[in-house]
């Protein structure tokens, strides 16, 4: 059976799927975006381990996608869909599954398979149209709020026009009924992160010693910051360790949020405060060694339509976590329960760095919610569990087709 997998921004579990499944005997073509520089990707190269029945295919546009330059981008994401339409078409698969697709591409994507009578799955990973609606009604209101209804009532058609909704939280089933999809289409597969590509490994490492950090307390944000993260937290906890000589604050990232953290760091000569461009995916595993606690943001009106994957990563990296995100976020549920950090309120500055100093004074508390943290990574990110689950979708989309075709 052939398999087409498109994740458009390249993270690293949706490639370990890919691998797995391949292992498993199936043709898999994985599909990315190969312009889109402000999301960190995965070990999307190919080598000689990997099965021969593997393909990763990067897509390629004209130009690098800036995600704030609204006209341009929505360009770029329409002729992304029709280049990605061209590469699908010549593996020519039995089946697509595509994750974290702007909704223009993937209404594109969705047509070709309609066209061709192949199975589409749609794998959510975040309601696209709901941050589509809020940030547009924010920054161009009245026009905005238009183009963000018509976002909201395509991503729902897309949703109904789908062969089966894979959702990685039950949090949105509510938003899948109003769509109007019944639950015998639906199923629930939480993400995860790749256990054995990130691995808990000493703090005194190559990757900390090149930036002078295995001595230092590091306060470490590694990952997409955009839209949806609130920024001046990682300015105010700086700030608050200003005086401590043995603390950093690092954050890993690329993008208009990590430009206006520079920028904000020279006007208020904030010296504690480390900014890094993604760093090689080779090179994860030391890069979260270095920290002694992980930072994690999420806007409030992101509510439980967004799960940062790189909490994910951390729990894999056993080290405890410091959330601001809204309590009813996914991410939030899993740390409370796997008492793996500390959960507080994203606009609350005070409280966020209230927090950090709890951590910082209390190694025994770092070091019991850094194993409790692995200790849920272990238990629940074993590939091949996950890749039974997605073997058994694969299984009723192919009987749900097949029963299509016979009637």
């Amino acid at each position: 059976m052939k398999i087409a997998i498109h994740d458009y921004c390249g993270h690293p579990f949706q490639v370990q799927l890919s691998r797995s499944l391949a292992e498993r005997g199936y043709k898999i073509a994985h599909f990315y975006c190969n312009s889109n520089p402000t999301t960190p990707k995965g070990r999307l190269r190919q080598s000689g381990t990997d099965p021969v029945s593997l393909q990763i295919l990067p897509v390629n546009l004209p130009r690098d996608v800036e995600k704030s330059a609204f006209f341009d981008r929505w360009r770029l994401e329409r002729l992304y869909g029709q280049r990605l339409v061209d590469s699908v078409a010549a593996f020519a698969p039995d089946l697509v599954i595509s994750a974290n697709t702007p909704l223009d591409a993937q209404a594109s994507l969705l047509a070709y398979c309609k066209q061709a009578a192949v199975p589409f799955v749609f794998w959510v990973q975040d309601v696209i149209s709901e941050a589509a609606y809020r940030i547009l009604s924010r920054r161009f209101p009245g026009v905005g709020h238009l183009v963000g209804r018509y976002y909201q009532r395509k991503e729902k058609k897309l949703l109904r026009a789908s062969s089966r909704l894979v959702g990685i939280t039950e949090d949105f089933k509510p938003f899948f009924d109003q769509a109007g999809v019944p639950d015998s289409r639906i199923d629930t597969i939480p993400n995860w992160a790749p256990l054995d590509e990130v691995r808990p490994l000493s703090k005194d490492n190559p990757w900390s010693c090149r930036f002078d950090l295995a001595d230092k307390f590091v306060f470490l944000y590694s990952g997409t910051l955009g839209f949806k993260h609130n920024p001046e937290l990682l300015l105010a906890l700086a700030q608050r360790f200003s005086t401590r000589e043995d603390v950093r604050v690092v954050v890993n990232s690329q993008g208009n949020a990590a430009d206006w953290l520079k920028q904000k760091r020279l006007e208020r000569g904030i010296h504690n405060l480390i900014i890094n461009p993604y760093q090689p995916y080779e090179e994860l595993s030391q890069t979260l060694a270095t920290a002694d606690v992980f930072l994690a943001l999420l806007e409030p009106d992101a509510g439980v339509f967004s799960v940062p994957s790189k909490v994910l990563s951390y729990h894999c990296a056993q080290r405890p976590i410091l959330l601001a995100v809204p309590e009813q976020n996914l991410t939030s549920k899993i740390v409370v329960n796997a008492g793996s950090g500390l959960v507080g309120d994203p606009w609350n500055l005070e409280l966020f760095c209230d927090h950090a100093e709890q951590l910082y004074q209390d190694q025994a508390q770092l070091s019991a919610m850094g194993q409790r943290a692995r200790d849920y990574a272990v238990q629940h990110f074993e590939i091949q569990a996950i890749t039974d689950r997605f073997e058994s979708v694969i299984c009723k989309v192919t009987e749900q087709h097949e029963k299509g075709a016979n009637v």
